[in-house]
């Protein structure tokens, strides 16, 4: 490969963020986050969990839409608790619903964290609620998806089934996918015709623990020769934290049954455009060299993991980052611009205590990515 192959042209550069940053309005085909108005009506809203990641946006957002919020979790982790929200404790893990009896709400956000038991404890849920709460709406996955080389993919590709899950045997833990897929059944048979399953992809911005985006912002703020992976082309489809929880309150507002992506934007973008979406609100000097996705697999650098975001295209996963949005969009899924996601970001990542600032859980060190840029330079 060619030096001007490994590193854009400015023009190309310029271009590029403009369009991750929506300033030429190609990749925001659908509205801005809605401000935190009065909803239309009030609800009564439980949710389970409420402490992670997401819970806490949603618990926020519903208080400033007005409506009655109760929180369920453990109680064992410290958050900053909201004004008038009610919060009640009890444990999933030993199937401990006992608090909630006799309470009723019109609806329910299940934010099931666990992969393995995640099946179970929607079941136990589900039959303490059934006939307690009006929707059942049950935070999911992308990865349920056992074939999605459609382009455009829809939310209806076919899921992973214990028959399909390669590898897979009865009395093993479920793998991810599989787990979420079988959890999504149970809230469907316990709220025939009331649940809501929204799948997200990877969920980014402030409060992420894992590092799958941050890594981006913080290595493009410090500068220097930075390595991308491919050629830019490939595609990105993610989801903000803040608009994943706020419309999950929405759809509960709309009574919205059904199945629901949650990525964005609406057609994705470039791996190119994100890292200039994300360059362009950093000032550090730096320069891009793009090393193709063979290399990087000789070297052992993994999609997704020393290169996070980025998944190239495989036999079987050609729409991973290619969903058609019309159903979701249509259903009021908004998305933040790369710049606000980008920004917010830093500026939690810059929050943290230093030690944790300097060990990222994502990525590559800067030591190992040196190591491979040399590589690639030698190969040249």
């Amino acid at each position: 490969m060619t030096t001007d192959r490994r590193t854009f042209i400015g023009t190309a550069a310029a271009a590029a963020s403009a369009v991750a940053l929506g300033m030429l309005d190609v990749n925001a085909q659908g509205a801005p986050p809605t401000p935190a108005a009065p909803a239309p009506r009030q609800l009564r809203l439980l949710i389970l969990g409420g402490t992670g990641f997401i819970g806490p946006y949603q618990v926020r957002y519903a208080v400033e839409r007005g409506h009655q919020v109760t929180t369920f979790n453990r109680g064992r982790t410290a958050h900053a608790a909201v004004e008038g929200v009610e919060e009640v404790t009890g444990d999933r893990a030993v199937n401990d619903y006992a608090s909630l009896k006799g309470r009723t709400w019109d609806a329910v956000i299940d934010n099931s964290a666990s992969s393995a038991t995640a099946p179970q404890w929607v079941r136990e849920a589900a039959a303490a609620l059934k006939d307690a709460v009006g929707q059942y709406l049950f935070i999911s996955t992308r990865s349920v998806y056992r074939d999605i080389s459609m382009v455009p993919a829809t939310v209806d590709a076919p899921l992973y089934t214990p028959e399909t899950t390669e590898g897979w045997k009865e009395g093993q833990p479920y793998p991810y996918g599989l787990a979420k897929a079988l959890a999504e059944g149970e809230a469907q048979r316990a709220f025939p015709e009331r649940a809501t399953i929204v799948r997200p992809g990877l969920i980014i911005g402030p409060g992420d623990e894992t590092d799958r985006f941050t890594y981006w912002p913080v290595r493009i703020a410090r500068g220097g020769e930075i390595l991308v992976p491919g050629d830019g082309s490939d595609r990105v489809q993610v989801i903000d934290a803040r608009d994943l929880a706020e419309w999950c309150v929405r759809l509960c507002e709309q009574h919205a049954f059904g199945r629901f992506m949650a990525v964005g934007p609406k057609n994705g973008r470039s791996m190119a455009e994100m890292v200039y979406g994300i360059a362009a609100v950093t000032d550090a000097p730096l320069s891009w060299t793009w090393v193709p996705a063979e290399f990087l697999a000789q070297h052992r650098v993994r999609p997704y993991a020393e290169m996070p975001v980025w998944q190239p295209p495989t036999p079987g996963n050609e729409g991973f980052a290619r969903f058609d949005l019309t159903r979701e969009i249509a259903a009021g899924l908004t998305f933040r611009t790369l710049a606000d996601t980008a920004q917010a970001t830093l500026a939690y990542h810059r929050s943290r205590p230093p030690e944790r600032q300097a060990r990222l859980r994502a990525g590559l060190t800067a030591a190992r990515e040196a190591e491979v840029l040399a590589a690639w330079r030698a190969a040249g």
